[in-house]
């Protein structure tokens, strides 16, 4: 097990996505977030089925970070309950894990 994460978060698509992943990586609370396009999320929610384009944000981050992201999460995100699972790393290449602890330290 490493103390590196990757944090799925889904988004609209266009600008704030890409909002909130600059931030993240400019706050030093994400080394690296990729914005993935293409997404159709169907889902429940307040008592309707929505069906909408967004995008998938794959973040790469140290654990210890995890609360402070889910934090400004909730300042920088439109929605009222963003999307945010973390998923740990069990191992990667050493390189790659030191350049993100590196990078969020």
């Amino acid at each position: 097990m490493t103390d590196v994460i990757v944090c799925l978060i889904t988004a609209p698509e266009g600008e704030p996505a890409k909002r909130v992943a600059k931030a993240l990586v400019e706050e030093k609370l994400a080394a690296c977030v990729n914005i993935v396009p293409g997404l159709r999320s169907i889902y429940s929610w307040q008592g309707e089925i929505c069906d909408d384009s967004e995008v998938l944000l794959v973040v790469k981050t140290d654990r210890e970070l995890f609360d402070r992201l889910e934090r400004r999460l909730g300042e920088l995100h439109p929605y009222d309950t963003p999307e945010l699972l973390a998923f740990p790393v069990e191992r990667g290449a050493k390189k790659y894990l030191a350049w993100v602890k590196e990078v969020t330290g």
